[in-house]
């Protein structure tokens, strides 16, 4: 009898798990796009971007499962390549220029109750010149778990969209892309 629950709980195990919300790959922004040509007046390279504490490829979602970014990319070179497409759609991305953008990603993190992102970042030039950002981005969530961690895997790309739409419509942002 012990034997047969023993089997039974293993099986159980095995059968029920935590599931995986993997955040949908970065597009491009129109708006974005149209603000970098509109201010960007020279090519930029981007340079490698850090954070603060740990570095992570995921965040546990309500002891769901975890909310994982794209080819298990670390959440600030997410942000990074997400802002090299944008550069590189607007035309202004050269690995070559003379002025090269860094990143660190200060704060990251979710709430599946309320339904929001809540980013922080500082980009810095190679010109000496840093600006800091915040993005608090609100989506619409759900009481069942399962529903409220895939609409928060969903909501990272919007959200990291909008930061870069804060990164380069930040009225200091011209200052980042100009000489020393």
């Amino acid at each position: 009898m012990i034997k047969k629950i023993g089997i039974i709980t293993a099986l159980l195990i095995g059968v029920t798990g935590c599931s995986t919300y993997s955040v949908n790959r970065y597009a491009v922004s129109v708006d974005n796009i149209t603000s970098l040509k509109n201010v960007a007046g020279s090519n930029v390279n981007v340079g490698l971007f850090d954070t603060v504490g740990e570095s992570k490829t995921s965040i546990m979602c309500r002891g769901v499962g975890p909310i994982k970014t794209p080819d298990g990319q670390t959440f600030e070179n997410f942000i990074r390549k997400a802002l090299i497409d944008e550069l590189t759609m607007a035309g202004v991305h050269d690995s070559s220029a003379p002025i090269t953008l860094t990143g660190t990603l200060d704060s990251i993190d979710f709430s599946s109750a309320s339904g929001s992102w809540d980013i922080e970042m500082t980009i810095k030039s190679s010109n000496g010149n840093e600006i800091s950002v915040s993005e608090s981005y609100s989506f619409t969530s759900s009481f069942y778990g399962e529903t409220a961690c895939n609409q928060t895997a969903q909501a990272l790309m919007p959200a990291v969209q909008n930061l870069i739409g804060k990164i380069v419509k930040n009225q200091d942002f011209p200052s980042l892309l100009k000489g020393a």
